[in-house]
């Protein structure tokens, strides 16, 4: 009984050294990473409170609060825009639009689009 518990205790130690079998990398896919848009915030809009920003574009389409920070979002037929808020009282402190400026991240074009927009409510 003793000589076939060391015989199995021996396996299970020369088992437990073995090298472990490498496995073939497996190779990352090959898709784009799209890049982050620039900054370049319009100047009118950077530090615009709440109140002004809805007096300019009436109210959100779509509002989330995460801590102190708010994102505000405003929809149009051809685009959509972005206010990052934060602070107190909050105020603007980022601003993107989809699509994307051709050298910012916000669109003056957009913005001047959904500022003219008959749609607002307040």
């Amino acid at each position: 009984m003793k000589r076939r518990f060391c015989c199995l205790l021996l396996a299970l130690a020369a088992a437990g050294c073995a090298a472990p079998v490498p496995k073939a990398p497996v190779p990352a896919p090959q898709t784009a990473i799209p890049s982050a848009p620039p900054r370049g915030e319009p100047g009118q809009y950077l530090n615009m409170a709440s109140t002004s920003l809805q007096a300019a574009f009436g109210k959100p389409a779509f509002v989330r609060k995460d801590g102190a920070t708010e994102m505000w979002r405003y929809d149009g037929a051809n685009c959509r825009a972005f206010f990052f808020l934060y602070g107190t009282p909050p105020m603007v402190r980022h601003v993107e639009t989809l699509p994307h400026g051709a050298q910012s991240a916000a669109d003056i074009d957009c913005l001047t689009a959904l500022k003219a927009s008959p749609a607002k409510t307040s």
